[in-house]
Order: structure tokens, then sequence, then C-alpha cells
């Protein structure tokens, strides 16, 4: 017979406090003692999320196919069912957002703009595209990283990917920070504004490539659709939708988080300019140190189910913790160690299982031009601020800064 568990100390809704986000590993760290299942309250939904904490767990939990990642399948007296809107809905329709077997033809689909052949042909790409960046960086004195740099580089080639203009493409980070950072005041308005606003524009995007067909990822997956693989127009936008926030979030946070670590461990840094051929090796420890995606996104309990002696309610959501699982000792000793040659380091910071994370290749492609360019282009680049006045972003499923002053 399944107990019914108490929920958290009030304490651990901490995690969501400023003073928190700047570093949530002391929190996580009491968490996988003391709570390592541990029920809080979304503070911008106003829902109840368990939190799973110690890597053999999460590992589990993203392995488990009793919870649901379709909404559909919850009551239609749900909490998450009765707060959903028809733009956002629009927008989930996607693979991350889907179980077997739709999931499995989605994913199919539009796996083949990622297989490795296809990534690795886009280096010289990303490298033209990277230098080209830092040569208008270095003709200043200190930049905001993230906005010179960091942003422009994924959001650039994953938009050439899908053949977004390049004069829309300021639009999609207005839009997609919005999304996935909703305002902490609970006003929801702005974020279904910019549901909205990527919807018809997308939609009106996918017209012109039925009529006017290009050599772009949006009129393959245009093609497609109509060659008969049961594309939705909701399933197209909302497939493009997870490409641009999955495609630049990732990578910019990569960039900019990576980059932080290494400024704070100078031995680190020097180790990685005098050998680049580290890099590989160094990319997968900025990942599992400071990844760019703190927890996965929500799992549903279809029934009241039990997971490590606590019953999950029916329709309540389950989520992991991947940056709480990336520094659990019993899997990566020293954790709190930054060692650019660890190993080994069997992270799970793009996930795991069937919702492993598409656009892993190309987020450790563009990190492993991007970082080893600007460490030879800027010699003695620098933190421009005191640590202590870098703002991390708020909610807890992106991990980055919103901004990163550096000087050179």
């Amino acid at each position: 017979m399944m107990r019914r568990m108490n929920s958290s100390p009030a304490s651990f809704q901490e995690l969501w406090a400023p003073t928190t986000r700047a570093n949530p590993l002391p929190l996580y760290a009491r968490m996988r003692q003391e709570a390592p299942v541990v029920r809080v309250v979304d503070p911008y939904f106003k829902l109840p999320v368990w939190v799973v904490s110690r890597y053999k767990d999460a590992v589990e939990l993203l392995r488990d196919s009793r919870f649901t990642k379709d909404q559909s399948k919850l009551p239609e007296d749900s909490l998450p069912r009765q707060m959903r809107n028809d733009t956002m809905a629009a927008l989930n329709r996607h693979m991350l957002m889907a179980d077997p077997p739709d999931h499995t033809r989605l994913r199919t689909l539009v796996s083949k703009a990622f297989t490795p052949r296809r990534v690795e042909a886009l280096r010289p790409r990303v490298t033209a595209i990277t230098e080209r960046l830092l040569d208008g960086v270095k003709k200043q004195g200190s930049v905001d990283l993230l906005s010179a740099f960091a942003f422009p580089l994924p959001v650039t080639v994953i938009a050439e990917m899908l053949g977004v203009p390049a004069e829309d493409q300021a639009r999609f980070h207005e839009w997609t920070t919005l999304i996935v950072n909703p305002p902490l005041d609970g006003d929801l308005g702005p974020l279904r504004a910019a549901g909205m606003q990527f919807l018809l524009y997308f939609r009106d995007l996918m017209e012109k490539r039925r009529s006017d067909p290009r050599d772009d990822l949006l009129t393959a997956l245009v093609s497609a659709e109509e060659q008969g693989d049961r594309l939705t127009t909701e399933e197209l936008v909302g497939m493009l939708f997870l490409l641009l926030v999955a495609g630049h979030e990732t990578t910019v946070n990569l960039i900019g988080n990576g980059v932080w670590a290494l400024l704070r461990h100078p031995e680190q840094l020097e180790r990685l300019r005098k050998n680049p051929a580290l890099i590989e090796s160094a990319v997968e420890e900025m990942l599992r140190y400071r990844g760019p995606v703190e927890t996965t996104t929500q799992r549903w309990a279809p029934q009241d189910l039990e997971f490590h002696g606590q019953v999950i309610p029916q329709g309540e959501t389950i989520i992991a913790s991947l940056l709480a699982a990336d520094h659990d000792p019993e899997q990566f000793p020293e954790p709190e160690r930054f060692d650019i040659t660890r190993e080994p380091n069997r992270h799970i910071a793009f996930g795991f299982g069937i919702h492993f994370c598409l656009g892993a290749p190309l987020a450790r492609l563009e990190a492993s031009i991007a970082i080893p360019l600007l460490l030879e282009r800027l010699p003695q680049l620098r933190l421009a601020v005191d640590e202590d006045a870098l703002q991390w972003r708020e909610g807890i499923l992106v991990h980055g800064m919103k901004q990163l002053p550096v000087a050179f």
C-alpha cells in the first residue's frame, strides 16, 4: 500500500531565491541528504513540483515510463490541464512533451538534421561566425560576453539552419527569454504574448516555404509533413519552437558558464591555453560543473505513483535536477572541484534516455570552437566586475547569467 509522505521543509522553497540562483549547490547538497525526492511549490505557476536530486534517482526517473510527458493524458480537472492556455499548448506540441509512439515519430523526423555528419559539416560555418563576432568584440575594450558573443553565435547557426532571416533573429531572444523565464510576479501576460508572436511568425514563414521552398531545415520539415509523416501544423510550430529555444539557450549558457568557470579557476584556464587539445574534456567538465540546463522539463503522474518512498499524486509534476545530480559525490569524486581533465565524467547535463538532448552534438561543436578561439584572440580576458555583482537568471530550468561583463 502506498503511503503519502509529508511535504518538504519550507527552507527548500529557497530554490527560487535570488541568492540561491547564484549558487544552488549548497541547497542541492542538503536536498540530496535530507529530502532527495522533495515537494516544493513553483512560485511562477503556483503548482506543486517534486524535485529529484540524487544522480541514480535522476537516471531512474528519466528511464521511468510510468510518468508521462503528455499533458493531455492527465485528468481534465487536474491543475496542469486547467492552467494550460491554447498558445502555450500549441508551442508544446513537440517531442520533448510527447511519449512514444508520437515521440518516436517526431524525433525520427528531426534527427535527420542532427546526424553527426551534418553537424560536423557545420564546422567551417561555425568557425567563420565565431571569428567574425570576435573581430567585433576585439575592437572594444570590454563587452557583455553573452550579448556580444555567446548569444549571437548559436542563434545565428540555428536560424541559418532553419532559414530564418538575419533581421528577425534578435526577436527570438526576446520571445524565448520570456517563455523560458516567466516573471516571478505571476503576470503571465507577457509570456502568452511572446508565445502568440512566435506562433504567428512561424505559421507565416511555413506558408512562405510551401510556396517558395529553400535548402533549409524548415523546408525539409514542411516537405516531410506533405509527404505523409503526419506532422500537423501545431507539431511543426512546436518543433521549431523547441529547436530555437534548445538550439540557442543551451549553447549561450554553455559558453557563458564555461568561460565563467575558467575565469574562476585560472590554473585550469592556463592549462587549456597551453593545451587546446583538452577542449573536448574541458567542455564535458563545463557541462557537469555548471550545465546550461538546471532541471529537466516536467513529467507528470497520470495516477498516484510511488517513487523512492514518496507518493506522487495524480496530476502532479516531477522533475530531476541535472545540476544536483552532476554534483552527487556518490557519482563524482570531489564534485565541487572544476577539473578539465576529469575522467570518467558521465554527467547528465543533456538529460538521459529517450529524451536526451537531440542538439547535444551541435552545442558541443559550437562550444569546442568558440571557447579556444576566444582564449586565443583575447589573451588578457578577465571579469570586468566583482563576481558578487553578476546576476543569475530567475527560474530553475535554465542555469545562466543575465550578463557576463568581461575586459581584455
